[in-house]
């Protein structure tokens, strides 16, 4: 088990390398097939389509608005650069969500009542959640005139966060965070992840990007963001753990062999996206890009 979730961990780095740093369409397409993946994973574990393989309705409306909105994002954001880009995101996210939303009211009108109230919830839910937060991943790399090196923000945070919590937890761990949800997690791992993030976003922040780009972050900023992104982190974990409990569900799918499905390996990674996004679009706004 261990060897398997081992290559299935260094395969899916090796992705995460070659696709990021290809950026453009590449990963807006790698995107958009794993954002579909997620949003089904999560509208099968809320039982928006009980007891029936096929696809329902709503998941068919969510799925053609995440298409539709990555192909939106690629289309009228690549072009942009730099703080244009900050200009240009808000509308159409806002639009992806109004638009997603509508849709799904549609569908529940004239297939009523086929589909109850909860299930249309749901779908927005999952939208939400998958589609719309793996995007900032995206806006990031594309958005930014130095989103190739501020990007790995979001798995250092995630990723760095989580080892140095576990390592930090299994030496010197005592204390319960969540036992009903996750009780193998402590409040000094916890601490632990939040330290190691911070620390890896200065050394990033000081070897990388201050060294290498025009831009010049603030390392006190940096150790801010590190933290908080650590924090959502922890959150987007349990999260999702929290949903799997209130379904009875072991693993979100069989997709990636040792860690199940998108939204099992994915979890941390989905709530840090958006909120390094939001921190760098402030301190971009404060210092004049990025």
């Amino acid at each position: 088990m261990f060897r398997t979730r081992l290559i299935s961990g260094i395969i899916l780095v090796v992705i995460a390398l070659a696709t990021v740093m290809s950026g453009g369409l590449v990963l807006a397409a790698v995107l958009c097939i794993i954002s579909l993946i997620a949003f089904r994973e999560l509208t099968k574990a809320c039982g928006v389509n009980p007891g029936d393989r096929r696809f329902g309705a709503p998941e068919i409306a969510g799925m053609v608005m995440t298409v539709l909105y990555y192909g939106v994002l690629y289309a009228v954001l690549y072009p942009a650069e730099g703080m244009k880009i900050l200009d240009a995101v808000y509308p159409v996210v806002l639009a992806a969500v109004v638009l997603t939303m509508l849709v799904l009211l549609f569908t529940y009108v004239f297939a009523f009542p086929k589909y109850k109230a909860e299930q249309i919830f749901a779908s927005m839910f999952a939208f939400l959640y998958a589609p719309l937060m793996l995007s900032f991943i995206y806006l990031i790399r594309e958005g930014f005139a130095q989103g190739n090196y501020l990007v790995w923000f979001i798995f250092l945070c995630s990723w760095g966060s989580d080892t140095c919590a576990y390592a930090v937890g299994m030496l010197i761990g005592r204390h319960k965070m969540t036992p009903k949800l996750s009780p193998k997690k402590s409040v000094e791992g916890a601490a632990g992840g939040v330290v190691g993030a911070a620390l890896l976003f200065v050394l990033y922040t000081y070897l990388a990007i201050n060294r290498y780009t025009d831009a010049s972050l603030s390392l006190v900023l940096a150790a801010a963001l590190g933290a908080a992104g650590a924090l959502a982190s922890m959150v987007g974990d349990l999260a999702a753990s929290a949903i799997k409990r209130d379904h009875n569900i072991k693993d979100y799918g069989k997709l990636i062999p040792g860690h199940g499905g998108i939204m099992d390996r994915f979890d941390s990674v989905i709530v840090t996206a958006p909120l390094i996004f939001i921190g760098l679009a402030l301190i971009a706004r404060m210092y004049g890009g990025l």
